[in-house]
């Protein structure tokens, strides 16, 4: 890949959220872009960006905040992906670098093949593996993606010089970058990422509908505090993001129940020398995972 960093004339921001927010922060703050004209389907939430100084620009559209862009982010929910690129297609050139930011990727680029057709080669999918509970553009913040994995997802027709000009972008902003197939990606997201937030939200449901909820909620601990911090994400966000995966997550949910099975026969059959096989199972996994994470941040 090259080395040189890229620097940009303009970045076309869709999108001025949590997300795209920062990355336009980060852009401006390592120096990688001259303007940024912002668009988001809420004008007040574009006004507020430009107020932060997170754009330069409010566009009153998404085809115009990417008019004589050379670099665009697409940071909308994953289902409004399509729609987005219908909008912006007809003022894209070959020279452009058009990314997404999107948690899934197979749907995603399927909707890339249908609408840019052959100007797909332009698109680098991408996940920057980071993001907050709390959403919105007043939460956005420059280092956010620091120190952070980025996974690209190129096809078949994606140009060299994109990939390697969102590869150094990426990496210019301080973000290990890997390459993945979209079905490697979406599998493995789909245990990591996606099953635990289904797990968080549905054990939250479960306690809140119970008729002591309430108080069993105010005797809750640090433990189920970082536990179930991910249940207070962005509900329109994380509905899209779990429907776009549903085959790769369901395919998760079911071994994740096999597994959560096992635990209950060993409980119900009060047979705790099972129950601590489990157990240490899981807490050896837990600690080779956490070193090895490490490692990979050092």
């Amino acid at each position: 890949m090259a080395a040189t960093t890229p620097k940009f004339e303009q970045l076309g921001l869709i999108g001025c959220g949590l997300m795209g927010g920062s990355f336009a922060l980060a852009l401006k703050k390592a120096g990688l872009v001259k303007r940024v004209v912002g668009y988001s389907k809420s004008p007040s939430t574009t006004e507020r960006a430009r107020q932060m100084g997170v754009i330069d620009i409010e566009a009153p559209s998404a085809l115009l905040a990417v008019s004589g862009a050379d670099l665009v982010l697409v940071a909308v929910p994953v289902a409004a992906t399509e729609a987005t690129f219908k909008a912006i297609r007809h003022l894209l050139t070959k020279d452009t670098l058009v990314m997404d930011v999107g948690s899934t990727k197979r749907e995603v680029i399927d909707a890339a093949r249908r609408v840019l057709k052959d100007q797909v080669g332009v698109f680098v999918p991408a996940h920057p593996i980071t993001g907050k509970e709390l959403a919105g553009v007043d939460n956005a913040d420059a280092d956010l993606y620091h120190g952070r994995q980025v996974i690209l997802t190129p096809i078949e027709r994606t140009l060299t010089p994109q990939l390697e000009k969102a590869t150094a972008l990426w990496t210019a902003l301080g973000c290990q970058v890997h390459n993945m197939a979209p079905e490697a990606h979406d599998a493995a997201y789909a245990a990591v990422s996606h099953l635990p937030h289904m797990i968080a939200f549905a054990l939250m449901n479960a306690i809140v509908d119970q008729e002591h909820g309430k108080q069993f909620l105010a005797l809750a601990g640090p433990g189920f505090r970082d536990f179930t911090r991910i249940a207070a994400s962005d509900p329109s966000v994380w509905r899209d993001i779990l429907v776009s995966n549903r085959e790769e997550l369901i395919a998760q949910s079911r071994q994740f129940q096999r597994a959560l099975h096992a635990f209950e026969s060993a409980i119900s059959a009060s047979n705790p020398d099972a129950l601590e096989a489990l157990i240490e199972k899981a807490s050896k996994a837990r600690s080779r995972w956490r070193m090895s994470a490490h490692k990979t941040q050092s």
